[in-house]
């Protein structure tokens, strides 16, 4: 037994023996597999290198944070604001792979820093520098006007220079602002974050294309859309696809055009003709009113002579208005055919810019594209009842409308004025002004003289109301008479004498002595009392011939009569006999020299301005 006993015993203590051994080496070898897991996730996460971008599973988002995943001992937190757009939403959920930026790490800890927004920036200059290198656009937001020009974000700041935003300079830059657009980056670095963008070269590239395409198929006649791309006083610039077309203010429309944007707007999208293609020199001329008729060619029959039609005042001139009767067709009125009785100054009197009015053609001329319009004659005529309601010699009352130097206005029922000349004020007053006599509002009476419908004339007399005093004065002064009146005027040829109120008598220089005169001023001056003896009157003419010399020498006449009569009642003697025949021979001398006198007197006053009632003109 005990030799067994040993036996059992060394079997079991051997038993356990290599059940010790197993267990080592099982032990040995989870420590081995330990270690070996442990150098290989160390060495995993030993090639993952600050700076460097990873990819990354959202896990957890927050409202401060946002937890990601990228294989690392422990989760990296990014801020929320990262992840943000302008309107403070969230762009990013749980399990969404991101790309983000490992800024540092501790491996002894554990802990990562992570960034999300300087990822994308890497990543954005990755691509600028790719579209330099490689001439492609990229694209972005203007954001704001900065000094020379505009900033645009392409996912990080670029400055776009103002002569690059567009194909023409850009007078209001801020009108860009908020625009997404294509830009060519022209040079960029990044050391200095320094980015210049361009628009202009890539819509030169765009716009070559467009011509060379546009000019292959152009030819005049054809019919094309283009974009209104400027506007100026003379018309306006269409972009036809690369190849610019001017389009006259006068072939955009068949009626009046004040300025082209009355017509069109930048930007605008129309149709246009081409009236004529220079290939050579490249330049288009074009045509919006030549997609239309052309209305003066049926203006004849749609607007007859006589026909009465309702127009749209669209210009005032100095000398009427111009009325559209259909868009294209515009007639005058002139000022003169605006009213049968009222003296128009200007058209603007009567009408405005955009009134409508009722008017008759008077006259077409296709050919000259003019037509004449007439606003009177839709209305009566008052000039006709006029005539029938004052016939001539009819006496008128009525106010003074108006004072001229030729006359005086006096205003009837009608709205007609009738015209009191100067000359027919008075028959005997020298009127230089009727403003002298007379007030505006003043009523007068006036009698009709003469009305002329044609010209329409409305012609009054004040002073026909009354006798004209130069009728009666051959009976009232005869010639031989003697007149005594008051010097009014002196003049190089004779002395004006008014014998009466308004009524004037010449005596002839040669009239005033029986000496030689040279100067009347000599002889008498104004205001003096002056006697002479009439011996010329003609009251067709109004004129009265007077004269100083015949006066005197009528006075020796009737002095010699009257010696002579005292002699014949005594005996004559021989001395007597001979004085007598001397004085006879001499009073025959007088009488030969006065009659040859009076002749050339005569003679001198149908030269001489007129007297009487028109010294005023003489003088």
């Amino acid at each position: 037994m005990h030799e067994n006993g040993e036996r059992v015993l060394g079997d079991e203590s051997k038993v356990m023996m290599e059940t010790t051994d197993v267990s080592q080496v099982a032990e040995q070898e989870e420590t081995s597999e330990e270690s070996d897991f442990q150098d290989l996730f160390e060495q995993t996460f030993s090639n993952i290198q600050e700076g460097e971008i990873l990819s990354g599973k959202v896990v957890l988002v927050g409202k401060e944070s946002v937890m990601v995943d990228v294989g690392y001992k422990s989760e990296g937190q990014i801020p929320i604001q990262e992840f943000m757009d302008e309107d403070g939403q969230v762009l990013v959920k749980e399990g969404d792979i991101i790309e983000v930026l490992l800024e540092s790490r501790d491996d002894e800890e554990g802990e990562i820093v992570l960034s999300k927004t300087k990822a994308d920036k890497i990543k954005v200059w990755e691509e600028i520098r790719k579209a330099y290198e490689e001439g492609t656009p990229v694209e972005g937001r203007i954001v704001g006007r900065v000094k020379g020009g505009l900033s645009v974000d392409i996912g990080v700041t670029a400055f776009l220079p103002g002569s690059q935003v567009d194909l023409r300079p850009v007078r209001n830059l801020e009108d860009y602002i908020g625009q997404t657009h294509r830009f060519r980056v022209l040079k960029y670095n990044r050391r200095r974050s320094n980015i210049v963008l361009s628009r202009r070269v890539l819509l030169e590239e765009e716009r070559a294309k467009a011509r060379e395409k546009t000019l292959a198929i152009l030819q005049e006649g054809m019919i094309l859309k283009g974009v209104v791309k400027n506007i100026t006083e003379y018309g306006a610039f269409i972009d036809l696809g690369g190849v610019d077309g001017l389009l006259h203010i006068t072939d955009m429309s068949w009626g009046r055009v004040k300025h082209p944007s009355d017509v069109v707007q930048i930007g605008q999208e129309l149709e246009v003709k081409v009236l004529n293609f220079d290939r050579e020199r490249e330049r288009v001329s074009l045509g919006l009113k030549q997609l239309t008729p052309d209305p003066w060619l049926s203006v004849e029959e749609k607007y007859p002579i006589g026909s009465r039609l309702e127009g749209r005042v669209v210009s005032i001139t100095d000398y009427g208005a111009f009325v559209e009767l259909e868009p294209g067709v515009e007639g005058l009125v002139h000022v003169s055919e605006m009213s049968w009785t009222r003296r128009i100054r200007h058209p603007s009197k009567i009408v405005s810019v955009g009134d409508r009015v009722d008017v008759m053609v008077l006259n077409v001329d296709p050919q000259r594209r003019r037509i004449s319009l007439g606003m009177k004659q839709v209305m009566p005529n008052p000039w006709v009842t006029v005539a029938e309601k004052y016939p001539v010699g009819t006496i008128i009352q009525g106010k003074i409308r108006n004072i001229t130097e030729f006359g005086i206005f006096i205003g009837l029922d009608e709205g007609i004025d009738g015209m009191v000349h100067v000359s027919d004020i008075s028959w005997t007053k020298r009127i230089r002004h009727p403003g002298e006599i007379y007030k505006k509002g003043q009523e007068v009476k006036a009698i009709v003289l003469q009305i002329d419908q044609e010209n329409e004339r409305f012609s009054l007399g004040i002073k026909q109301l009354e006798p004209d005093p130069w009728e009666a004065l051959p009976e009232k002064y005869p010639v031989g008479s003697r007149v005594k009146g008051r010097v009014t005027s002196v003049t190089d040829f004779g002395v004006f004498l008014e014998i009466e109120e308004g009524i004037e008598g010449l005596i002839h220089i040669s009239e005033l002595s029986r000496e030689k005169v040279k100067h009347a001023s000599d002889v008498c001056k104004e205001g003096d009392e002056i006697e002479a003896m009439v011996i010329h009157l003609d009251p067709r003419e109004r004129k009265i011939g007077l004269s100083v010399k015949a006066l005197r020498r009528a006075d020796e006449e009737a002095d010699i009569q009257g010696y002579l009569a005292s002699q014949r009642t005594q005996t004559p003697t021989i001395g007597a006999l001979l004085r007598d025949e001397l004085l006879k021979k001499a009073m025959e001398s007088q009488r030969r020299a006065k009659s040859s006198e009076e002749t050339r007197a005569d003679q001198t006053e149908t030269s001489e301005p007129e007297q009487g009632g028109n010294a005023s003109e003489s003088e």
